[in-house]
């Protein structure tokens, strides 16, 4: 993806100084979503993230809750089905679970076993933005642990300007952006 492509997608993503809470600028996608035209070739673009040597994974593992929204677009665009990895208490039948800290607290993702052992299991992790990425290691140990093959993991949005925390780069889990925010 051109870093030119992904500035034109900034045009559509809107900075709401002070929220959720005084000195966060918040990046609101709301308008990228309502846009049909730019909402599907942002989805075009996250696809063609995925390492082509997998063509397109088994599941799409969208991440509580705007992940969702990504992950079924690109099961519709590219095939495969969607699993999702859920805030604690959401989700029936959750097999799995992972606790993790954030800037500000912790949290605790839970996800239901393989949908059917008779499909192949590789996997992509989506969500929409990436800050410090602990929600999105949460999330890859998370899927090893319910027995996916994760191969991928793609987000909308990368803020880069945030520290990332120990465990998400290039060396260890690998992930790709359309839109990134130096």
């Amino acid at each position: 993806m051109s870093e030119d492509f992904g500035d034109g997608y900034k045009e559509y993503i809107t900075e709401v100084p002070d929220f959720p809470k005084p000195g966060i600028g918040f990046k609101d996608i709301s308008p990228l979503l309502a846009d049909e035209q730019t909402f599907r070739s942002a989805i075009v673009d996250m696809g063609r993230c995925v390492d082509a040597s997998y063509n397109c994974p088994d599941y799409w593992i969208g991440i509580d809750s705007r992940g969702f929204t990504f992950a079924a677009a690109l099961a519709i665009y590219f095939g495969g089905g969607v699993v999702c990895a859920r805030k604690e208490g959401k989700l029936p039948n959750a097999e799995h679970k992972v606790s993790y800290e954030l800037e500000y607290g912790s949290a605790t993702l839970e996800m239901q076993g393989l949908p059917d052992e008779g499909i192949g299991s590789t996997a992509v992790i989506v969500d929409d933005v990436l800050a410090t990425g602990g929600t999105m290691l949460a999330t890859n140990k998370l899927a090893t642990q319910a027995g996916y093959d994760v191969v991928g993991n793609i987000v909308l949005v990368d803020l880069k300007f945030i520290p990332k925390i120990a465990g998400i780069g290039i060396r260890d889990i690998r992930i790709e952006s359309v839109v990134e925010y130096e």
